[in-house]
């Protein structure tokens, strides 16, 4: 197993990349940049074959060929916070009093300046064209690859998807599903709630993204930088803003941006980053 270890003594925190961009230190002067499309994404899920469904709820800024994501709850944004992201400038929806709203944003901002491109460190994975379960299994192998772990270690799974459960016994590796909406997993484990209070008693977590939206990346960086652990992000919110953090507790980040897997049954595309610092 393979510690992981800053280059820079975790001085990056999602707060202060939030300012580098305000600031303009980023790239162009937010406030010179303009939201064209904010738009709501709904699904709901029961893939064939699972005896479980979930659903998602995805908050889109566009700006000018990136599109910016951060999850929230269903339900949880009204109309009028969308219709009010339409035509404001990104330097306005950074300071937006909601965190998705600011957390998409950025996405926005970051995606603009730094595309998932070779050139910006994104190792390209294609996902071949499939039902909406293959599609799944296909992206959990590539989230699950990005983990250096031997069997037997166990891995604290934060945003559980049961596709990622599956790819994760397919390697022996133990785990601990962790997700606010608790429950249990298509084999009856028990899913708890505190990311936190079990991470203590695992080798490696594997965090989705949506961690950012609702204020519990932070802390999970944190313990992973001060305990030297692997901590793997699969990132459909903040998929711009996650690959900042490589070399500052997050040792690789599995970027999905938008259009999302699940919304289509061609091909799409993955972007890997492993180690260093962006």
């Amino acid at each position: 197993m393979t510690a992981v270890r800053s280059t820079s003594a975790g001085t990056v925190t999602y707060e202060t990349l939030s300012q580098r961009a305000r600031d303009g230190e980023s790239g162009p002067d937010p406030a010179g940049l303009r939201v064209a499309v904010a738009f709501t994404t709904r699904q709901a899920v029961r893939h064939d074959g699972r005896g479980t469904g979930y659903r998602n709820e995805v908050l889109g800024l566009r700006v000018g060929a990136a599109v910016g994501s951060c999850a929230v709850e269903p339900g949880a944004l009204d109309d009028d916070v969308v219709e009010e992201c339409a035509g404001a400038s990104v330097d306005r929806l950074l300071r937006h009093p909601l965190t998705p709203v600011r957390v998409a944003a950025l996405d926005a901002y970051l995606m603009h300046v730094t595309p998932h491109t070779p050139a910006h460190g994104a190792r390209p994975v294609p996902v071949p064209a499939g039902t909406s379960l293959e599609k799944s299994r296909a992206r959990a192998r590539a989230v699950v690859g990005l983990l250096d772990l031997p069997a037997g270690a166990s891995v604290l799974v934060v945003g559980v998807v049961n596709s990622l459960l599956e790819a994760l016994r397919a390697r022996a590796l133990a785990y601990v599903p962790c997700d606010f909406k608790g429950g249990v997993t298509e084999w009856g484990e028990a899913v708890v709630t505190d990311a936190l209070a079990e991470a203590h008693r695992c080798d490696a977590l594997l965090v989705s993204g949506m961690t950012l939206g609702n204020g519990t990346f932070e802390p999970l960086r944190r313990h992973a930088l001060e305990h030297g652990k692997q901590l793997v992000m699969f990132a459909q919110t903040g998929s711009a803003v996650l690959p900042r953090f490589l070399g500052h507790g997050v040792s690789a980040v599995c970027a999905e941006p938008y259009p999302f897997f699940w919304l289509d049954g061609g091909p799409s595309t993955l972007h890997l980053y492993r180690g260093g610092v962006r």
